[in-house]
């Protein structure tokens, strides 16, 4: 990896842990979009997962009195039930429809509240939370705005939120990196210690970002999520789209 851009994958390390710290899902929109460019799609899912892994579990630490461990269970049990799935299938991610996908997403978010009748206070919604959330995060990298319809109807604020997904993204990115640790092994020693030092960065990103979060209010909160997600989906398809039609 050159210099230049090592330096510029700590700086979007740190960047998209702060995003990822204060709206919980923003930040790993952007990192994966980052190594697609640099990596082949499974490579940069597997590289995506270790520091997203690295970040969740420091964000879910920080806030562990927020987390919701009941809540937590249930979604875990679909998202193994996704992971089996895609083991069974032998799936194999493509770039452009991985963008595409991802581009795709923030979709979710401007599709009305009352539309959505799913609260993973309900082992069963949990579950399907789980198996749809968990399942992108396989996939394609992320699972965007899906794992948030399953919070919609809760009355958890929004610390509770950001904390208890935190934790089952813990869950989706260990198995992520198992999926995927044949194509990690394509990445030299060399590559490899840049990720290494890049986990400190995602410490701290996500250190920086709880203490954003703390003076956000709820409405605020929401607003950008929304914005910020949309912007970044738009991107995405647009790269997707044009991969498909090359």
């Amino acid at each position: 990896m050159a210099l230049p851009v090592a330096l510029l994958f700590l700086v979007v390390v740190f960047s998209t842990s702060v995003l990822s710290g204060v709206f919980g899902m923003a930040g790993g929109l952007v990192l994966l979009g980052f190594l697609l460019a640099w990596l082949p799609a499974a490579t940069a899912i597997a590289v995506h997962g270790v520091i997203q892994l690295t970040a969740n579990a420091s964000r879910a630490w920080l806030s562990r009195r927020f987390i919701d461990w009941r809540i937590v269970a249930m979604i875990a049990c679909g998202v193994l039930i996704a992971a089996a799935l895609l083991v069974l299938v032998r799936y194999s991610p493509s770039e452009t429809v991985v963008l595409i996908v991802l581009g795709l997403m923030p979709v979710m978010v401007w599709i009305p509240k009352r539309w959505f009748h799913f609260n993973v206070a309900r082992p069963g919604h949990a579950v399907l939370c789980g198996l749809v959330s968990g399942g992108l995060t396989i996939a394609v990298g992320v699972s965007g705005p899906t794992i948030d319809i399953g919070f919609i109807r809760t009355q958890l604020d929004r610390r509770t939120v950001v904390a208890t997904k935190a934790a089952i993204q813990v869950i989706a990115h260990s198995l992520k990196i198992l999926f995927y640790w044949q194509a990690a092994l394509a990445m030299d020693r060399g590559e490899w210690g840049w990720v290494a030092l890049a986990i400190p960065f995602a410490f701290l990103g996500t250190r920086t970002g709880n203490l954003v979060l703390s003076r956000l209010t709820d409405a605020g909160f929401r607003y950008w999520t929304r914005w910020i997600v949309t912007v970044v989906g738009a991107y995405y398809l647009i790269r997707g789209l044009m991969g498909l039609w090359t």
